[in-house]
């Protein structure tokens, strides 16, 4: 058997299961998904994808031949020794991760010497070695253990998982960890075996188990941490008078900053960032370091939201009886998405000021339609705007970027915009009739037309 076609069996098909699920037989394996859902199986089986990410329903489609999906897990250990877990790990009220699909995974293991995990769920450092103890425990010692953390980016996963920067393997040095090797090595660099140097192929990291492990956890942790600190300069910009967007263009030339994670706005969400920080800040807590950066950025990112706010206040003065538009609900674009978005903070604290809030989502309607009572969803950006005081953009989707000015201005009974992303041309919304606020930027005033000499 090739090693790059080995059969492998994925445990939970959310955005990274299924996203490794289709990559992983798009590389030629046959794979076994599994899932306690079993309306979500039947909607895969019936060739619907129940998440929103551009390319996944393509892929499947295209290798659907070599793609199961089912309920029952001994499918998957029956043709295959490699078990990818990809279930959920929410945070508790404490912030700890919640590990319990984790451990029925280990559970439902059998006694094994040819099997082994794949971690792809994001765990707190010392899972594999609690795992490890706990197949002791049972009777499973036989059974092996991997940490590939998986590096996904919504929006762009599909292409991040054929096209990686770097695979990450933990293991114990046995069967196991090569194996894995062996499954990425089409998307490896040259040095490891790749398809050569022209293809955009990623670099091996193969470590201990409570390496990769925190590889995952830092990696979030640095990124959400460059986000609240360029958050931070932006507030600074404001009282300055500088702009944040040429500041971070400056800072990004340097090579040791790079501009990635240096666009200003009203902070990060989704299923990773929050849950990750807070987690990495908890296992710190439970280790006895107080990681107080970590604190600076969650609070940070919290306060950020609701700056939107106060630019609102500014303008509007009470917020009273005021018809406030949100364009974009999902936490970031491309994606359906809305765990930890701003946009259920900023309708919440909208509502909690006594405004009426409208909002419009070309993909996360009915996604976030139980989440945000009280909200009226509109049928398209205009209609959300439609006798609105002030449009917020809130989720930088193409459509709203190439919105008309002219025709966005004039479905409104007020003339307050305020870019929570910094994705508009604030000359342009202001050359419209716009009362333009970004976030860090310089305000931009209605610009005078002419007196007619007609």
């Amino acid at each position: 058997m090739s090693a790059a076609r080995e059969p492998i069996g994925v445990i939970g098909t959310g955005y990274v299961g299924l996203v490794t699920a289709a990559g992983f037989a798009e590389l030629g394996s046959d794979v076994v998904c599994v899932d306690i859902d079993a309306e979500k199986i039947a909607r895969l089986e019936a060739g619907e994808i129940p998440i929103y990410e551009p390319g996944l329903a393509e892929l499947v489609a295209k290798n659907r031949s070599r793609l199961t999906f089912t309920t029952d897990i001994s499918q998957a250990l029956d043709r295959a020794r490699l078990l990818f877990v990809a279930v959920g790990t929410p945070p508790t009220y404490s912030g700890d991760a919640d590990l319990s699909a984790v451990h029925a995974v280990v559970g439902a293991m059998p006694a094994s010497d040819s099997h082994a995990l794949i971690m792809k769920s994001t765990v707190p450092v010392g899972t594999g070695k609690a795992i490890k103890r706990e197949f002791e425990a049972q009777g499973k010692s036989g059974f092996r253990y991997v940490s590939c953390p998986e590096f996904l980016k919504e929006g762009t996963a599909v292409a991040d998982f054929l096209r990686p920067d770097r695979v990450v393997v933990g293991d114990d040095g046995d069967w196991a960890g090569d194996a894995v090797v062996d499954l990425y090595r089409p998307l490896l660099n040259s040095e490891h075996g790749g398809r050569g140097p022209a293809a955009p192929l990623g670099e091996l990291v193969r470590t201990d188990i409570a390496s990769a492990e925190m590889v995952k956890l830092a990696s979030n942790a640095f990124l959400a941490t460059k986000i609240s600190f360029i958050n931070e300069i932006a507030n600074v910009c404001e009282e300055t008078g500088a702009d944040v967007v040429e500041v971070a263009k400056g800072m990004g030339l340097d090579e040791r900053i790079g501009p990635k994670f240096l666009n200003a706005g009203i902070g990060f969400g989704g299923s990773c960032f929050p849950k990750d920080v807070t987690a990495l800040k908890q296992l710190a807590g439970n280790s006895g370091y107080h990681f107080q950066l970590l604190n600076s950025v969650i609070e940070v990112n919290e306060l950020q939201k609701r700056r939107v706010i106060g630019k609102l206040e500014k303008h509007l003065g009470t917020l009273v009886g005021k018809r406030i538009a949100l364009l974009g609900l999902a936490f970031k674009p491309n994606t359906d998405d809305m765990r930890e978005a701003s946009s259920l903070v900023l309708a919440a604290r909208l509502q909690a000021a006594g405004s009426t809030v409208v909002a419009f989502d070309p993909i996360s309607a009915d996604v976030a339609r139980p989440m945000l009572r009280g909200v009226e969803l509109a049928d398209d950006a205009l209609s959300a705007a439609k006798d609105a005081d002030a449009v917020v953009l809130v989720t930088e989707w193409q459509e709203f970027r190439d919105l008309d000015f002219d025709a966005l201005i004039g479905a409104m009974a007020g003339d307050v915009l305020v870019d929570g992303r910094n994705a508009l041309d604030g000359a342009a919304a202001a050359a419209a009739g716009f009362r333009y606020e970004g976030m860090g930027r310089p305000a931009h005033r209605p610009v005078a037309q002419p007196v007619s000499k007609a």
